[in-house]
């Protein structure tokens, strides 16, 4: 995809990542207040949530979104910074440092963009090999498709991260607490 395109997919994932970790669903009825009617204030009460929780998201995934990118300006674009081993770098800040969390998903799905939405692919495990991997469901970056392309695998990528978060773990958890909770 073209960086508009990782753009676009950043920020709809930081709105969309915002709402669902905003958004308990455990808790009832969303909208209501306590008495269980839906009030003004209640629903002003859930907008500033997700206001928030997509203000806190904002930064790290749309910047997380575009980083392997910077390998056009050095190095081999899709090769470089699109490799497994720069992912876990992302993977292990949080856990090491205690800040970035939210980076990894950004990276992580630039690739999954790259690997589904464009035609060339890239180079997973760069430095070890320079073989572009992809599927077939790819356009060309200056297609008239590319946009759709993204609006589409972007829906499919927030599906994945609904379907973990409420099922697998709470995207929010430390990375610390999840590597306990698998016995690592």
């Amino acid at each position: 995809m073209n960086k508009s395109g990782h753009v676009l997919n950043g920020a709809l994932l930081a709105i969309g990542l915002g709402a669902i970790l905003a958004v308990d669903p455990t808790a009832g009825p969303v909208l209501a207040g306590p008495d269980g009617t839906v009030t003004p204030e209640s629903v002003a009460i859930v907008a500033r949530e997700i206001g928030v929780s997509v203000a806190k998201l904002s930064l790290p995934i749309t910047l997380g979104a575009l980083f392997p990118d910077v390998d056009t300006a050095f190095g081999r674009h899709r090769k470089t910074l699109h490799s497994l081993p720069v992912l876990g770098v992302f993977l292990a800040f949080p856990f090491l440092f205690g800040n970035l969390q939210y980076v990894w998903i950004g990276v992580a799905t630039h690739y999954f963009l790259d690997m589904v939405g464009s035609k060339r692919g890239i180079a997973l495990f760069h430095p070890l090999s320079d073989t572009e991997y992809n599927l077939p469901t790819g356009v060309a970056t200056s297609s008239a498709w590319a946009t759709r392309v993204t609006l589409l695998i972007t829906g499919v990528e927030l599906a994945a991260l609904t379907t973990v978060h409420y099922y697998v773990f709470a995207l929010d958890t430390s990375l610390a607490d999840v590597m306990a909770t698998i016995g690592i």
